[in-house]
């Protein structure tokens, strides 16, 4: 990721866009590669990687040589706000790149630690009900080609219309269409059936108590509010105890080399949190990663459970979960507290006691 960042930053100085284009273009080809910047810079074929061309090559090299790019360094000094280029570096803090992500996975973690043979189902998606590119059969199907055996559909409520969220009246067809899959893949396959809520600047959520009701679990996310610079701990401890709330949902709302998120004493939150058994998502979209595993290992020690979902749109997505799962194993995070490894009844069970 320190290679990303520094093809982020040059992009951040470059004065057209068709060279900030590509610079950008060349920081994401970097994250996604299965392979170490540094055994490709050493072996001469980082400049076949697609995307990646000689200034982009020259910048990674310096930094595998050097342990720093005296390119981008000049760079930056030299250009109109280099304080602006600066104050984006700690928004790319503890995110994984591919490479690391499959370290991460590989190899024998520690006794009981969550892995992928142990993952049953994902518990962020979305469908077309919502803002989501499939239909929930074909996210079951996929979910099913991946060895999965349940997942949770959370198509986002009413109060959020910028992502198409569900009328009361399109969440009764929804549940139709659910039961429709379940009678159809019975001992196979179980749908959930979640929701996405949205927490308000104040911390209510925009759902009613009542209409929470008929969701077998609700997952709390803030999704406004992100850029703020003052402490909104108040709000989410609010919305971890609303009534039904199963999940806290991508809590701090980060968004690499865009924004740090919610601000907030996640002490106090995690506490709170884990005396209601609401668990602590680690959302696996790349670009979220959130909550990362430096704070993940706050929320093991404060004893949170904890959700490792995808928060998928379409089913290329869903191995987004992989990121969360590779967060998990790097704070050391127990199968045992993970809510995707556990069977059905205590899924059920535990979604029942969040009344």
């Amino acid at each position: 990721m320190s290679a990303a960042g520094l093809l982020f930053d040059m992009a951040a100085v470059q004065r057209n866009e068709r060279s900030q284009l590509g610079y950008k273009r060349a920081a994401k080809a970097v994250v996604a590669l299965t392979e170490s910047v540094v055994d490709l810079v050493t072996a001469g074929t980082l400049g076949d990687v697609p995307f990646v061309g000689p200034a982009s090559t020259r910048i990674v090299t310096e930094l595998v040589q050097q342990g720093r790019s005296p390119s981008v360094e000049q760079a930056v000094e030299t250009s109109a706000n280099p304080e602006a280029v600066a104050a984006k570096r700690p928004l790319r803090r503890a995110f994984l790149s591919h490479h690391v992500l499959q370290a991460a996975l590989g190899g024998r973690a520690p006794a009981g630690t969550v892995d992928r043979a142990a993952y049953r189902g994902d518990f962020q998606m979305h469908s077309t009900w919502s803002d989501g590119a499939e239909r929930i059969g074909t996210m079951v199907s996929a979910c099913m080609e991946l060895g999965h055996s349940c997942l949770g559909i959370t198509d986002h409520s009413y109060g959020l219309p910028v992502a198409r969220g569900m009328s009361m009246a399109n969440v009764v067809r929804q549940h139709q269409e659910i039961d429709r899959l379940n009678t159809k893949h019975a001992g196979a396959f179980r749908v959930f059936k979640g929701i996405e809520a949205n927490i308000l600047a104040d911390g209510r959520l925009d759902l009613q108590p009542s209409e929470r009701e008929p969701f077998e679990f609700v997952v709390a996310s803030p999704h406004s509010q992100l850029r703020r610079a003052e402490d909104q701990t108040a709000r989410m401890l609010a919305a971890v105890r609303a009534q039904r709330v199963a999940i806290l949902g991508h809590p701090r709302g980060r968004i690499y080399n865009t924004r740090a998120g919610v601000q907030a004493d996640w002490g106090r939150i995690f506490a709170d949190a884990a005396a209601r058994e609401v668990a602590i998502e680690i959302d696996g979209n790349w670009h979220r990663q959130d909550v990362d595993f430096e704070l993940a290992g706050r929320a093991l020690a404060a004893g949170c459970l904890f959700a490792l979902n995808s928060d998928a749109h379409s089913i290329g997505e869903l191995r987004f979960s992989e990121y969360a799962i590779a967060h998990a194993r790097i704070a050391g995070i127990p199968k045992e507290r993970v809510i995707n490894c556990w069977s059905n009844e205590r899924l059920e069970a535990w979604m029942k006691s969040r009344g």
